[in-house]
């Protein structure tokens, strides 16, 4: 029987009891299991150790009568009973407990809510997921519809969050989002639609199209939107997001990108590609002759269950799903996934096999890799079946990452993406066009093909049920007309062929003070109300740099001006320039003698209003207010001196982690509120105390570097003995990454989400990179110290500064020296890059910054034959 799960639905007393309170009791010997797992670009829905079903403290409005519900996880459906708090006695149930599976018990702050879907659970509107700010999320299953509109109006008025671009109209402006007042007039009511509107409504009110047309975001993040809002999740593993094939060629030593033939396509679904087969699956059709069973080309569907497990059998905790799945053991050797050639072709010729694919295969290595052991048995031909056979054109599963995400990417996918998501999302997953387009399946796996609340027989219905996990089930549907095609980049950027003979040094700015700028942070989005480079001298004086668009500089185009100075890309602070106002930009709090100052002293947020400073004696780090220089908050939290800080990405206006490092060997994590314009504290005011969101342990020597990433959830940070860890930024130690002989010291850190690549810069110009679960991938020697490396923010370049007195690009994957911009009169002290990528700021020791051109597409493989 399925362990019993106590839910509490109560009033809150005051603003800090606002929480959402789990605990799992369970009679049941349920296997350990460490759900923790990297995903970039989702709203963190990762099976997580939060997803377990749990014990809910809802702050409700009004109390919610005994309800029974389920929480669902992948492989994982409890019962669960919603009670009021009342007639709620702890201490009489906990005495049920006799185990605790790991991590399943803990408390989240409703401040921590960033979204809020409705969700189906066996083709049924009654379940609800929330999304959390450590990116994890849980999913329950409710009676009824109404149970689901009752809880999501106990939750906080986030809708579905920021990420989506659901118009302030339809959620509510951004003030209201994050006002939990519980005692609201009618309005606290209205704004709860977006988190109860369907698949369909999202997606006409979303933005997201656009930019995606516009190429804004990626194919990666445009299939994972889709799929999220069309309801498929990772807490149900019969509604696992799906994506597709886009290669063909997995037999040739090499691999072109640029030729047509290795593509697949996309305009047909699986069954369709192979015309022998479908042929056979449009005779089944046509020739269809049950009453009761509407007719269908597919029997199987492209996501079910059985393949989602099958793909990731072996990683855990999906090896204990696929062994629960087949009895114990593992499936015949010949049905187990143990090459990506032989999948592709049993899913060309097999008449029961037309699965598609799942996101992991496009940033997830280690899903090939049998680092356990597992015994999966021995083929026909006598070949022990173990790691995934790569195609010959992929060196390592690593490597075949990279390739399938550039194919994914690329212009022949681009251009044909949209008639994919027709046929899994459009107009042609239902009625005569998909029926002309080869792509009806089983009517079960349909929603609205049956209701379930409307059977009585218990045992018809859980025949039923069973049918629906076992088919499949069919996205909902978000539009019913053609999908719009993506804008070529050539259309979108006709003079990305011209620019070879731009200057590579755009400009030189030199400041009077002669201190060596230590900081720059390029703050130039468009979004930002004054986009400008800030700059930070050793002296602790610093500018604010304001930035023009680079067409004002060129006659005859928008923007230009008879003014020479206004023509300028970056012009110099006027309050530095004059020194009338030299006391606004100067920071007088003097840093502690024995903190040497760097870069990693100091961050600046994303809308340019303050900058964060660290060193200082009584162990703080302190947030100045940039056009006054006056202290706004002074935040405590180590023993001992904070020695760097870390920024997480953030959209212009939008809320950020903090991470400090201190000679105390800790990281501590903290909240940075927009709105409140506050490092908060417990009751999320400003105002009050600041309070960590959680303390890093692990090091044992001062912490000197850090990195933080909002979209993984990961910390990565460096300290003075050598030790390099990885947390997630709810405190959780998950590996010490472990680099080649030579590398000693992690002087500088940095996260790339979408390449899933922790970089490290050690002593002596040392660069390591591993992935996400901290396996080496490379290492290169600049023969020299670098004090500034800039990565690109999609991850496939880096940039370097240091005492070579030059800036150099890489190309992350295999650390090839892209390019080496002319050499300076000085080291390199800091580097950043432009909103629009296409501009490098460099902080000099002779005290001024360097603004250069880059063109990274000339590097691209499908551009570089332009050139």
């Amino acid at each position: 029987m399925p362990p019993l799960l106590e839910c509490t639905l109560q009033r809150p007393t005051r603003k800090a009891e606002r929480s959402l309170d789990y605990q799992c009791l369970s009679k049941l010997d349920l296997p350990k299991l460490n759900l923790t797992r990297k995903k970039p670009l989702n709203y963190g829905g990762t099976p997580s150790r939060a997803s377990y079903p749990a014990r809910l403290a809802f702050s409700a409005a009004e109390t919610i009568p005994q309800t029974p519900g389920m929480g669902l996880a992948p492989g994982l459906c409890s019962k669960l009973m919603l009670r009021d708090a009342a007639e709620f006695e702890p201490a009489a149930t906990l005495l049920k407990v006799l185990i605790y599976t790991e991590g399943l018990h803990g408390r989240w702050h409703f401040n921590d809510i960033r979204a809020v879907f409705s969700r189906r659970y066996l083709l049924q509107n009654t379940a609800v997921e929330i999304f959390l700010a450590n990116r994890t999320s849980v999913m329950f299953n409710m009676p009824n519809k109404s149970t689901v509109k009752k809880v999501v109006h106990a939750l906080p008025r986030v809708g579905v969050g920021l990420k989506y671009g659901v118009p302030a109209s339809s959620r509510g402006s951004k003030q209201q989002t994050y006002n939990y007042s519980f005692f609201d007039t009618d309005s606290f009511f209205q704004l709860r639609h977006v988190s109860l509107a369907t698949p369909r409504q999202l997606f006409k009110a979303s933005n997201m199209t656009a930019a995606w047309q516009r190429r804004e975001i990626s194919n990666f993040e445009y299939l994972m939107y889709l799929n999220t809002i069309a309801g498929r999740t990772y807490n149900d593993l019969n509604q696992y997001p799906i994506f597709p094939w886009v290669l063909t060629n997995y037999e040739s030593p090499e691999l072109d990108l640029t030729l047509p033939s290795n593509y697949r396509d996309l305009s047909k679904p699986m069954g369709a590609l192979n015309p022998s087969r479908k042929a056979f699956f449009q005779e089944r059709y046509e020739n269809w002759e049950d009453d009761k069973i509407p007719a269908f080309h597919y029997g199987t569907h492209y996501s079910t269950l059985g393949f989602t497990l099958m793909w990731l059998m072996r990683l855990e905790p999906y090896t204990t799903y696929f062994l629960n799945l087949q009895g114990g053991k593992f499936d015949h050797a010949s049905r187990t996934f143990s090459s990506i050639a032989s999948s592709w072709k049993n899913c060309q010729r097999d008449t029961s096999d037309v699965k598609e694919l799942i996101p992991e295969f496009f940033y997830l290595p280690e899903m090939f890799m049998n680092n356990n052991g597992y015994q999966l048995g021995t083929l026909d031909e006598g070949t022990v079946v173990d790691d995934v056979v790569l195609p010959p054109w992929a060196k390592s599963p690593e490597d075949f990452i990279r390739i399938n995400r550039l194919a994914l990417e690329s212009e022949f996918v681009s251009c044909q993406l949209h008639q994919w998501i027709d046929l899994i999302f459009g107009y042609k997953q239902r009625g005569l066009d998909a029926v002309r387009s080869t792509n009806v399946f089983y009517y079960l796996t349909y929603e609205g093909s049956i209701d379930l609340e409307s059977i009585d027989d218990l045992v018809m219905r859980e025949a039923i049920e069973n049918q629906i996990r076992s088919f499949g089930q069919t996205p909902a549907q978000l539009l019913t007309e053609p999908h719009p095609p993506r804008s070529s980049a050539m259309h979108l950027s006709p003079m990305m062929y011209t620019d070879q003979l731009q200057q590579e040094v755009l400009m030189i700015i030199k400041f009077l003070s002669n201190s060596p700028v230590i900081h720059v942070a390029a703050n130039t989005s468009p979004m930002v109300p004054t986009p400008a480079i800030i700059t930070v001298a050793c002296n602790q004086t610093y500018a604010m740099n304001k930035w023009n668009n680079q067409t004002a500089g060129v006659p005859g185009t928008p923007g230009y001006s008879m003014d020479a100075g206004k023509n300028l890309l970056i012009e110099l602070d006027p309050l530095v320039l004059s020194q009338t106002g030299m006391h606004r930009r100067q920071i007088v709090e003097a840093m502690d003698s024995n903190i040497k100052s760097k870069s990693s002293c100091y961050i600046a947020t994303a809308d340019n209003k303050y900058i964060m400073s660290c060193g200082f004696w009584d162990k703080s780090f302190r947030v100045f207010i940039t056009d006054t220089c006056k202290v706004t908050q002074v935040v405590y939290g180590h023993w001992d001196m904070v020695t760097c800080l870390g920024r997480s990405e953030c959209p212009v206006g939008g809320d950020c982690y903090i991470v400090s490092g201190s000679r105390d060997a800790t990281l501590l994590v903290w909240h940075w509120s927009a709105k409140q314009q506050w490092v908060l504290g417990d009751n999320h005011v400003h105002g009050e105390m600041a309070t960590p969101r959680a303390i890093l342990t692990g090091h044992d020597t001062e912490v000197i570097s850090v990195a933080v990433c909002t979209e993984l959830g990961l910390v990565v940070s460096g300290s003075k003995g050598g030790a390099c860890l990885v947390h997630t930024v709810s405190g959780d130690l998950l590996q010490s990454l472990e680099p080649p002989a030579p590398c000693k010291v992690p002087r500088l850190c940095s996260i790339a989400a979408e390449q899933g690549v922790i970089l490290v810069t050690f002593d002596k110009g040392n660069i390591c990179s591993f992935t996400l679960n901290g396996h080496f991938l490379n290492h290169t020697d600049v023969q020299a110290n670098l004090h500034a490396v800039k990565m690109k923010p999609e991850g496939d370049y880096f940039i370097t500064g240091g005492d070579n007195r030059v800036v150099q690009v890489w190309r992350t994957h295999d650390h090839k020296l892209m390019h080496t911009f002319p050499l300076c009169d000085a080291s390199i002290l800091a580097l950043d890059l432009a909103h629009e990528q296409r501009t490098i700021i460099a902080g000099m020791a002779t005290g001024s910054i360097v603004a250069f051109h880059v063109n990274f597409q000339k590097w691209h493989h499908e551009y570089r034959e332009a050139y």
